[in-house]
């Protein structure tokens, strides 16, 4: 299906597993899924190698790498993380989960405070922020939007969406914001399982599992977006990225 119009931006997350398994998996996106100009890349505790450093890793074959920073983690004493890379262009500032036992040393930073300390030492970087339509209330997300935004906030990443009357409200309230919506396969009931507990995401009743619905899903959820050149990030977790990418390239070429 040929479309009128095309995304503005499309990015594929890609976790940090290890050196070699970043650079891997970026090949393989860069060979089968042509079409994504952006890597985002997650900042992931469990994992020893850091989102800045990823980055820099798969730099010869994405000149458009967003890695996430988490505020909780920032030191007021210490330089901020990558800000003396000169590649790098764009992150994403999120806020952190802290840790009760005391395993991970936390600060108490809000997000806004670090966004305003980047756009303070790193006037050069675009930033943005997370938006989170399951975690509260509408409104609570909403006046973060508007604070964020205030901090130094060019745009947003979404909460990966699940049900398309949830994506066209929230398009609505995003409606003149840069936004990129995520969009992430959920096969089977371990998979669902995940995201109920950790993220606390309400799927519709009639949400599909197998593979080829969410492939139909995420294919309409394009569409809809290249439309009106939006912005996208696929979030290939659990899933193969030779099965769910290449399927998709007819909704966004």
């Amino acid at each position: 299906m040929h479309l009128t119009r095309r995304l503005t931006r499309l990015a594929v997350e890609l976790v940090p597993r290890s050196t070699q398994a970043i650079v891997e998996e970026a090949n393989t996106v860069h060979t089968l899924f042509p079409v994504a100009d952006t890597i985002n890349i997650p900042d992931l505790l469990r994992f020893p190698l850091r989102s800045w450093n990823a980055a820099q890793l798969i730099r010869p074959l994405y000149q458009h790498i967003i890695p996430h920073i988490r505020a909780v983690d920032i030191d007021p004493e210490a330089p901020l993380p990558c800000i003396d890379d000169p590649h790098l262009k764009e992150i994403l500032i999120i806020h952190g989960d802290t840790f009760p036992d005391l395993s991970h040393i936390t600060y108490p930073n809000s997000t806004e405070t670090i966004i305003r300390r980047y756009k303070r030492e790193a006037p050069h970087l675009r930033i943005y922020a997370a938006f989170d339509p399951y975690r509260r209330a509408p409104w609570q997300e909403l006046e973060d939007i508007a604070r964020k935004k205030e901090a130094g906030a060019c745009g947003f990443f979404t909460q990966p969406i699940f049900d398309f009357r949830l994506f066209d409200l929230c398009r609505d309230w995003l409606r003149n914001e840069c936004v990129f919506w995520g969009i992430s396969p959920v096969i089977g009931p371990r998979s669902r399982a995940y995201w109920e507990t950790t993220n606390h995401i309400v799927f519709p009743s009639d949400f599909s599992y197998t593979l080829e619905s969410n492939i139909a899903f995420a294919r309409t959820i394009l569409q809809e977006l290249a439309q009106e050149a939006g912005c996208a990030y696929l979030m290939p977790v659990r899933v193969k990225l030779e099965h769910y990418l290449p399927p998709l390239l007819d909704s966004v070429s």
